[in-house]
C-alpha cells in the first residue's frame, strides 16, 4: 500500500467541548518544518535573531494590533531558533460575528465556525503572515516554513501562568537541553 492510499488521522489535543474564543490566556508553541533553525541562534543564553526571526517576532506583535479582542505582551513570548512560544490573551468573545465569518471557513454548525476556532484562526493567520513575509525575502520561496498544527495550553490559574511565564523566560538559557534543539 503506498502512502497516498493511507489516510492519516491525527489525534487532536484540543478539548472537544471547549470554546477557544473564551476570554483568557492561551500558551502556544509553533515549530518550524523539520525543526530547521531558520530564526536565529542562541549564544550564551540569548537569542540572536536572523531576518526570518525578526519577521516571526514582528508578526507575533501585530496579532494584537489587528484584532481588538487580542492582547499580546512583549515579555510573554520568545522566538527560538526553530520555534516560538507565546501567550495569547483573548479579552472577550468575538465582538462582530460578520467579521468572524470572513476569517473562518464556514461549517454546517455556524456556532463552531464563528466561536470555537478563534485561537486557531489567530495561529493560522500568524503562520500565514510569517510564511508570506519570509517568502517575500526570496531565499525560501515556496518552501514550507511551519510544521502542521501547533501546541496549545489553556492557562487555568495564576500558578499555571507563572510556570508558563517562567518557561518562556528561561527557554533561551535552556536551549542546549531543549528537545526542539536538534543538532
Amino acid at each position: 500500500m503506498d502512502d497516498d492510499s493511507v489516510t492519516h488521522h491525527r489525534r487532536s489535543i484540543r478539548l472537544p467541548e471547549y470554546d477557544y474564543s473564551q476570554a483568557g490566556g492561551y500558551f502556544v508553541t509553533i515549530v518550524t518544518k523539520g525543526r530547521l533553525c531558520i530564526f536565529g541562534n542562541v549564544v550564551n543564553g540569548n537569542v540572536e535573531l536572523k531576518d526570518y526571526g525578526v519577521v516571526a517576532q514582528n508578526e507575533w506583535l501585530k496579532a494584537a494590533q489587528i484584532r481588538q479582542n487580542v492582547k499580546i505582551n512583549d515579555d510573554e513570548f520568545v522566538v527560538m531558533p526553530n520555534h516560538i512560544h507565546g501567550i495569547i490573551w483573548i479579552k472577550d468573545n468575538v465582538p462582530n460575528l460578520v467579521e468572524a465569518q470572513r476569517r473562518c471557513a464556514p461549517t454546517p454548525d455556524k456556532r463552531i465556525s464563528l466561536c470555537g476556532q478563534i485561537l486557531g484562526t489567530i495561529v493560522r493567520a500568524y503562520k500565514s503572515a510569517v510564511t508570506y513575509q519570509i517568502h517575500k525575502l526570496g531565499e525560501l520561496l515556496g518552501l514550507p516554513i511551519w510544521q502542521r498544527n501547533y501546541y496549545e495550553h489553556i492557562i487555568r490559574n495564576d500558578r499555571d501562568y507563572a510556570n508558563i511565564y517562567d518557561y518562556i523566560q528561561v527557554n533561551p538559557i535552556n536551549w542546549e537541553s531543549d528537545e526542539e534543539n536538534i543538532p
